[in-house]
């Protein structure tokens, strides 16, 4: 019964917002969301009682009366965007204030006939039979957050490329959280279906203004049709008053190559949880990423990668970078089903403390039921190596310069896998910014 109570507490002010979601929309999304605010109301939110949280308390956004964000918040310009952006050329940007389409922020020009991207909305309302056929399908609501999400869904981005399309251009979504008077939430949703034979690169990044407190709640489906090449970034910046959940979930059909990296470098709490399906033979995916933590601040990663099919291939790489009392929790999970034989899976998990006081918990699985595949998965925790520091120090560095060279040769192995150069140099520049002795840490 205390647990039950523990879940229901603080989910009546997201019951009560959810009339001012557009009562209008298609009938099938109107019962997904009214199945979603059930299934939410059913599952409040998540405990520490619950393996998938046993180390992540939400207890700081449940007591807080977060209220849905205002749908047309004063004093957001193009130059609040600038921390966020990255390079002139080649980008299409799409830009979201609260989980809102904002035209005027946006540039859209220069893509191949027949791509679209724009606002979900818009195309719920106009053409909403082109979106049913994936909107939803992949994340569901067996999660808590996710649920609510969908509860919440009446907008967002989207991203269509059409078969054999190969799109040159970065596709930057940008969603920017402006808090009003008092802690607001905002329900970014994301879809991304791309094509057979198509290739194309998306970047979500998510990001604040003001001193306010807020509250993220994102979900992204990702479909990959035969073929399909998608590289995919997500980049975390929330300021230091944000609290974000997050969600990723993959299909990738046969042969498909999806790439997913994800970078955490702000919010007090952040959760992030990812699920690939290989569900044609001969797909591949990739999952990377990258967090700092300082403070109290804590990251939490979640990540299944599930092999239905043969002969396909995973590969994951996940580092930390934690200082002060930062927490960070890493949770990686590889399911080998009995039709996936020749699978090859191979996981690694590896955190850098930088103080006594810092904390990660890890747990890599396993969960193999085939006899003819490879998979191997391992976890390292450590501090800066006393060995090298003195290296270097003999060759005529400081001590703070030695630190800083080992830390960015540590995070370099994630950064350096990012194909668009100019989202690279940008991230280099804020982790070196962040780290202890450089700036905000």
């Amino acid at each position: 019964m205390t647990q039950l109570v523990e879940k229901v507490i603080g989910t009546e002010p997201y019951l009560a917002d959810v009339n001012r979601v557009r009562p209008d929309g298609p009938v099938w999304l109107r019962k997904t969301r009214a199945r979603a605010l059930a299934r939410f109301s059913d599952l409040g939110f998540p405990t520490t009682r619950e393996e998938d949280w046993r180390f992540t308390s939400v207890a700081p956004i449940v007591q807080r009366p977060f209220r849905l964000a205002p749908a047309d918040p004063a004093g957001v310009a193009a130059a609040d965007l600038a921390p966020a952006l990255f390079g002139d050329e080649g980008v299409v940007r799409l830009v979201f204030v609260n989980g809102r389409y904002a035209a005027a922020l946006s540039d859209v020009s220069g893509l191949p006939p027949g791509v679209e991207v724009g606002d979900l909305g818009a195309a719920l309302a106009s053409r909403p039979e082109a979106v049913e056929q994936h909107l939803t399908r992949l994340a569901g609501c067996a999660q808590a957050f996710t649920a609510l999400n969908t509860a919440f869904l009446e907008g967002g981005a989207l991203v269509v490329v059409p078969a054999g399309v190969v799109v040159e251009q970065a596709i930057h979504l940008l969603f920017v959280s402006a808090p009003g008077n008092g802690p607001t939430v905002s329900h970014p949703r994301v879809l991304v279906v791309a094509g057979e034979n198509s290739q194309v690169r998306v970047v979500e990044s998510y990001a604040g203004v003001g001193d306010g407190e807020y509250f993220t709640n994102a979900v992204t489906e990702v479909v990959a049709g035969p073929n399909a090449v998608v590289d995919h970034y997500k980049v975390q910046r929330e300021q230091a008053g944000g609290f974000h959940v997050g969600s990723l979930h993959v299909a990738l059909a046969r042969s498909a190559n999806v790439t997913s990296c994800a970078i955490a470098l702000g919010a007090a709490l952040s959760r992030n949880d990812i699920v690939a399906v290989l569900g044609g033979e001969g797909a591949e995916c990739t999952l990377n990423g990258l967090y700092l933590v300082d403070g109290t601040r804590l990251v939490d990663t979640h990540t299944t990668i599930d092999h239905t099919q043969p002969h396909c291939d995973s590969h994951e790489v996940y580092k930390g970078i934690l200082s002060g009392r930062g927490q960070g929790v890493f949770n990686g999970k590889i399911i080998v089903r009995p039709d996936a034989q020749k699978t090859d899976a191979k996981q690694t998990n590896r955190a850098l403390l930088l103080s006594d006081e810092a904390q990660i918990n890890t747990k890599p699985q396993l969960e193999i039921f085939a006899d003819d595949v490879k998979c191997t998965h391992g976890a390292a925790v450590g501090q800066l190596d006393d060995d090298a520091i003195f290296y270097l120090r003999s060759r005529g560095l400081d001590l703070a310069q030695a630190r800083t060279l080992l830390i960015q040769a540590f995070a370099g192995d994630i950064l350096g896998r990012i194909r668009i150069e100019p989202l690279r140099e940008r991230l280099e520049a804020e982790m070196l910014k962040q780290l202890p002795g450089n700036g905000t840490v």
